[in-house]
């Protein structure tokens, strides 16, 4: 897809690549909203979350350390979850991560419901189709323990996210949004990363590796958090260009 040199490049620079891709994402989510205003945002968390389910497997190593490429795509659902907080309440907050939630409970059935499929075996398609199978095999074939780990932090830590960051709302008012978006964020990947590394790893090995593994995660997160502090106020921004801002309610 990319010219050689391209590829090169990213290759030799995988940091500047990973900090790439986090940009885009944000972009895109922002410029999703400036079109398509609140279904913009809601369109952004589907997406984020079917990218996030199809390249979490794929490790990589960035500054040092091994994560997965899903990291950024989860965490920028935390951010669209804010956006809605800031500009349209808690409520549609909340709604956006049940649709979340739903989204991918249909994604993993029907990604499932293709791996019962048989590759083709017509001679001509046959080696591609096998192929093909395979690595939808690989991606998908999760352990019970993982989708389970998976769905339930997603939904205890998004849904924490949105109460925190009322909570902080309601002491800072309008101002600070820097605070109450950094501060329900990463309190809430916290959440979110202990309760998918215990359930997915406690058992598997020891509880300190398994918060280790977590761990390593939680850096990327959090980085990830303090960057996207710009995009909210962007997003904010166009808010008040093209809306009368709202009364939220307590």
């Amino acid at each position: 897809m990319f010219p050689d040199s391209v590829v090169q490049f990213f290759g030799q620079n995988q940091e500047l690549l990973w900090l790439t891709t986090l940009l885009l994402d944000l972009a895109a989510t922002v410029t999703l909203y400036r079109f398509f205003g609140k279904t913009g945002l809601q369109v952004a968390i589907a997406t984020a979350i079917i990218l996030a389910n199809l390249q979490g497997p794929k490790l990589t190593i960035i500054f040092g350390i091994e994560t997965t490429l899903g990291v950024i795509f989860y965490s920028s659902i935390f951010f669209a979850t804010d956006v809605l907080s800031e500009n349209y309440g808690r409520a549609e907050a909340n709604k956006a991560v049940r649709m979340g939630f739903a989204v991918s409970i249909i994604v993993l059935v029907m990604m499932s419901l293709a791996l019962l499929y048989l590759p083709s075996d017509r001679p001509n398609t046959a080696q591609f189709s096998n192929n093909i199978h395979n690595a939808f095999a690989t991606i998908l074939n999760f352990t019970p323990r993982f989708i389970v780990g998976s769905l339930l932090a997603y939904i205890i830590s998004q849904s924490f996210d949105v109460w925190a960051f009322h909570q902080i709302k309601k002491i800072t008012g309008d101002k600070w949004l820097w605070l109450r978006n950094n501060l329900s964020t990463m309190s809430s990947q916290i959440i979110d990363t202990a309760i998918f590394s215990l359930v997915a790893w406690w058992g598997v090995v020891d509880l300190v590796t398994a918060l280790k593994l977590g761990a390593a995660k939680y850096v990327f997160k959090l980085i990830i958090a303090l960057i996207d502090t710009t995009f909210i106020y962007w997003a904010r921004s166009m808010f008040k260009k093209h809306h009368v801002p709202v009364v939220q309610a307590g």
